[in-house]
């Protein structure tokens, strides 16, 4: 039964996606936590729709926006009130960074509680940061651009969208097609936050 709709599921075209907009976080207190995101991670805080019944806060840098959102009955939803042991398997948004001896320095400057983890692969290696927002979040702060990005997909079987203007290039060179494709995001990317 799994295999039939998996196979369904993937039968269907993509949502045309253009990238991630904002995270959403749920909160105990709004200004903790918007203090933490501005002074400790850079964002900036945004206007936010006045029209909402709710205390919150909409923070924004990266390329991204995070929506905070106050609850401060946020305990009465975890079982567990103690602090959370920082686990690098957990849920986490992930920041990369120029330099992260830099960031150690700064997290212990800070007295932000962190752990580090390294990950190497063919040579290459990756060392990681994670520690807590003021609600338990997981953040992770890396240098993870030393990993090149390569699609599993780009050299195997691929679809590309109907419509696309690259659709005939595709049917060409499948594994050149995808490397292409997020070139040029990158590339679009980098063009937004020209100045």
């Amino acid at each position: 039964m799994l295999a039939k709709e998996i196979e369904e599921v993937s039968s269907f075209e993509a949502l045309p996606l253009l990238s991630l907009n904002h995270v959403s976080l749920l909160c105990r207190s709004v200004w903790a936590s918007l203090q933490f995101y501005e002074e400790v991670l850079g964002f900036v805080l945004i206007k936010r729709p006045s029209s909402f019944n709710f205390n919150g806060a909409w923070l924004y840098s990266y390329g991204i926006g995070i929506h905070l959102i106050e609850n401060p009955s946020i305990d009465d939803f975890d079982i567990i009130n103690e602090e959370r042991p920082i686990n690098p398997k957990d849920n986490h948004l992930s920041f990369q960074c120029t330099d992260v001896g830099l960031v150690k320095r700064m997290l212990e400057e800070m007295g932000i509680r962190y752990v580090t983890a390294v990950v190497e692969e063919d040579g290459i290696k990756v060392d990681q940061v994670f520690f807590h927002d003021p609600d338990g979040y997981m953040i992770e702060i890396c240098n993870c651009d030393n990993i090149p990005i390569l699609p599993i997909s780009s050299c195997s079987i691929f679809k590309p969208r109907m419509g696309s203007y690259m659709e005939e290039a595709a049917t060409l060179s499948p594994c050149w097609f995808m490397e292409n494709v997020m070139m040029e995001s990158l590339s679009m990317d980098m063009m937004n936050f020209s100045f």
